[in-house]
C-alpha cells in the first residue's frame, strides 16, 4: 500500500525519504518494488541502521542511511516520504518536529505515508482500546501478569493520540488531501501531501 501510495505521485527516478528506518524492511520492500528510486533513511538507533545495512545489502547502491531525528535527512527535495510504525513511541514535541522536518524537505504535492498507532483517547475508550491492543498481540497461553505489564508499558511509555488529532497535526504542519486510506484495529494510515507552504511560511 505504502509503495502504491507512493508511486501515484513519485516519479519513476524519485527519491524517498523514510523516517524510522532500523531495520531496513521498508526500504529493502520499496527498493525491490520501485528499481528507479533512490533513498534516504533516518534512525536515531546506530544497531538499527546496521541492522538496516544487512537487511538492504542487495539495494546498496540506492540507499543512504542518517544517524538521527529528522534533523539528520539531507534537505533537498523529496518525491515522497514514509514514516511506518514511529509515531506511537514519539511525545508530541518530537512528532511536530517530525512533521514539519518532513514537509519541509518535500516538493509541493509530493505524498506522505504515516502508519502507527491511533484511537480515540477518552474514557472508558482508551482502556478499552489498549486491552484490545495488548490480548489481539498476545499468544495463546501468555502469562496475564506479562499481559498486565504489557498493558501499563503502552499507558506509560507509549504516545498515542485520536485520530482527529493525528489529522490535525498534519494540517498545521502544512499537509493536505489527508486521507485515512488503512484501519485495523488499533492501527490507523494516513496518506497527505505536501501543500504549497511549508511550516512558518
Amino acid at each position: 500500500m505504502t509503495s502504491m501510495l507512493l508511486g501515484e505521485k513519485a516519479p519513476d527516478k524519485g527519491r524517498i525519504l523514510v523516517v524510522g528506518a532500523g531495520g531496513g524492511l521498508e526500504l529493502k520492500a520499496l527498493a525491490k518494488a520501485n528499481n528507479g528510486w533512490i533513498f534516504d533513511g533516518v534512525d536515531p538507533s546506530p544497531d538499527m541502521l546496521a541492522l538496516a545495512r544487512e537487511t538492504t545489502t542487495d539495494y546498496a547502491a540506492r540507499i543512504n542511511l542518517h544517524e538521527g531525528d529528522i534533523s539528520a535527512a539531507p534537505d533537498e527535495p523529496f518525491d515522497g516520504a514514509a514514516c511506518l510504525l514511529v509515531f506511537h513511541h514519539l511525545r508530541l514535541e518530537e512528532r511536530i518536529k517530525t512533521l514539519n522536518g518532513v514537509r519541509q524537505r518535500l516538493r509541493p504535492g509530493a505524498p506522505f505515508v504515516l502508519v502507527h498507532v491511533s484511537f480515540p483517547q477518552n474514557e472508558p475508550e482508551r482502556s478499552i482500546w489498549i486491552d484490545r491492543h495488548i490480548s489481539y498481540g498476545a499468544m495463546d497461553g501468555t502469562d496475564p501478569a506479562k499481559l498486565q505489564d504489557g498493558r501499563a508499558a503502552m499507558r506509560e511509555r507509549l504516545s498515542i493520540l485520536h485520530p482527529e488529532k493525528e489529522e490535525a497535526l498534519l494540517r498545521d504542519s502544512g499537509f493536505d488531501g489527508i486521507t485515512n486510506f488503512y484501519t485495523a484495529f488499533s492501527f490507523r494510515g494516513w496518506v497527505a501531501y505536501a501543500g504549497p507552504n511549508k511550516p512558518g511560511d
